[in-house]
């Protein structure tokens, strides 16, 4: 496939008729145009459409593994230059693992960091963008400094440094969101070099060809020997084997007894040594089969951190295997991930507290807040008075959880919630209920943050036939306290990757038209993942995110 790049024009400013410079294992589509002093560096795939046109401003550094998708545009003014990560001027500079997605528009002087994430249609203009930012869809950077690890959302202006320097860290989901990305155009790169290369592609073509004539399905893929399949694992956890390997992540197993699982107390399996999918599965299937009747939990190990990436429980004693779709690390407090037995560290358990319950307690503690308690009986709970549990000064999971079951058995046949404070802000960034009247325990999904105590006043009467009192509640709260409703939403099979599609702002004015809102959502995307979130417009920052319905 022919190149189509050219060198520079002569012009008054510049008569080097400097030519591109495009690595050997680079892919550059033949409908992208790539002109004068641009430098491409190793495996990058440049797609059809895109055009980098160094005639005006110059030169342009591509590092390695980035991508640039259809319809980028790259051009740089004759005026202005940055200082790159090699201490020399470039009109624009994008450093390594970084996505320029569809239709983005980078024009110089601009600078972009490393492992940084530019969504369709946005902007980056007399600007540097940090190392590691995730910038969405549809947004402006003009004129300023985005530190490293910032979040910029769909559709932000960001043209002052305040602002900039206001703008929320990125979380480990998105992250991970862009990490995907990078390793979905790697694996483009290495086809479509494959497709031009008559040696690569007629071994593909011929077993091709040769399913088409068998009664069996063939399964094709590009550096995977095999399909891989277990009478004893899901799906899933096979997905979750092959996503840790495939990021040179090590994988471990554990297990541990009913008694035992209360106080965490896991042992570990034999260790793996195994480098392939297939392996790693008959090691996981060993371990199952010798500890029948108990839990077992599969985790992965950053060799590099040297930290937990990922806990999912695999087994439970009824010999139920783990089918939960892939969850990616959970949130990150000073630089470190944490688990339980679903995604925090702390194997606590409770015989009163579902799993839920027990993470966000881990969540809240990694975070740095604190937790408290309330209780109310059922004539005075519509009026909203609250009485505190006694406090809880513990800083472990089991021993806040012991006080949570205390509370709950002080306070039998009343309504009993779980609350996350702000030390610093000394505000409220959660309530959840997590006992009722009925001795029923509430599972995570009733979960409400918020900014500040919510108003238990409050006179809106809506009512939903879709909703559970708990998401009305929910929407109730958010809307009390000035903040936007969302719906994001997504099918099963990118649920797996965090690839949230968002609705838009809810332009509700009332709590009964946001209700409406959501239902209409729910039938819209009736069998997906639809989550509510709620959204601080001043900080520009989520204070909700809640799953409200699931496939």
């Amino acid at each position: 496939m022919a190149v189509r790049s050219t060198a520079a024009p002569p012009t008054p400013w510049s008569r080097s008729l400097a030519e591109p410079k495009i690595h050997e294992t680079a892919f550059v589509h033949s409908f992208s145009n790539i002109i004068g002093d641009v430098y491409i560096g190793a495996n990058v795939i440049v797609a059809p459409g895109t055009s980098i046109r160094a005639d005006e401003g110059t030169p342009f550094y591509i590092g390695e593994n980035t991508n640039l998708q259809d319809g980028v545009v790259i051009h740089g003014l004759e005026q202005g230059r940055v200082i790159g990560d090699d201490d020399q001027e470039y009109s624009v500079w994008v450093g390594k693992n970084a996505s320029i997605t569809h239709m983005a528009l980078i024009h110089g002087p601009a600078y972009v960091g490393d492992n940084s994430f530019i969504g369709f249609r946005s902007t980056v203009f007399n600007a540097r963008v940090g190392a590691g930012c995730i910038v969405m869809m549809h947004a402006l950077i003009q004129d300023v400094e985005i530190p490293p690890g910032k979040y910029v959302p769909s559709g932000a202006i960001i043209t002052t440094q305040q602002q900039a320097d206001r703008l929320p860290d990125v979380q480990d989901q998105d992250q991970e969101f862009a990490h995907h990305v990078i390793g979905i155009n790697q694996a483009l790169r290495a086809g479509y070099l494959c497709a031009a290369d008559s040696k690569c592609i007629a071994p593909i073509r011929a077993e091709t060809a040769k399913s088409y004539t068998s009664n069996k399905i063939n399964v094709i893929e590009i550096g995977r020997s095999s399909e891989v399949a277990s009478n004893s694992l899901g799906a899933e956890t096979i997905d979750q084997v092959r996503y840790l390997l495939e990021q040179g992540y090590k994988i471990g197993s554990e297990h541990v007894d009913q008694r035992r699982f209360r106080t965490g107390s896991w042992t570990s399996c034999k260790p793996i040594e195994a480098r392939t999918v297939r392996d790693a599965v008959a090691a996981l299937e060993a371990c199952l089969a010798d500890h029948s009747g108990e839990y077992v939990r599969l985790f992965g190990i950053d060799p590099k951190g040297k930290r937990r990436v990922l806990e999912t429980i695999i087994q439970r004693p009824d010999g139920a295997t783990g089918s939960t779709a892939f969850k990616a690390p959970a949130s990150r407090s000073n630089g470190s991930y944490s688990s339980n037995g679903n995604g925090y560290s702390n194997g606590a358990a409770s015989g009163k507290l579902p799993a839920e319950t027990v993470q966000q307690i881990s969540q809240l503690l990694a975070g740095g807040y604190k937790i408290g308690t309330e209780h109310v009986d059922e004539r005075r709970f519509r009026t909203g008075s609250w009485n505190s549990c006694k406090p809880i000064e513990a800083k472990t999971t089991n021993e806040v959880v012991s006080a949570l079951e205390e509370c709950i058995d002080s306070h039998q046949g009343e309504y009993v919630r779980l609350i996350g404070i702000d030390p610093k802000a000394k505000r409220r960034i959660l309530e959840t209920i997590i006992q009722r009247p009925n001795g029923q325990v509430a599972p995570a999904s009733t979960q409400k943050s918020v900014a500040s105590a919510p108003s238990a006043t409050a006179t809106a009467t809506a009512t939903s036939t879709r909703l559970s009192a708990e998401v009305v509640d929910q929407i109730r709260q958010v809307l009390g306290g000035g903040y936007k409703l969302s719906i994001e939403h997504v099918d099963q099979r990118r649920f797996r990757t965090g690839s949230w599609s968002s609705t838009g702002p809810i332009a509700a004015t009332s709590e009964r038209e946001a209700i409406a809102a959501v239902e209409a959502s729910l039938a819209e995307f009736a069998g997906e993942y639809v989550r509510l979130i709620g959204i601080d417009p001043k900080a520009k920052r989520r204070v909700l995110e809640a799953i409200i319905q699931r496939p």
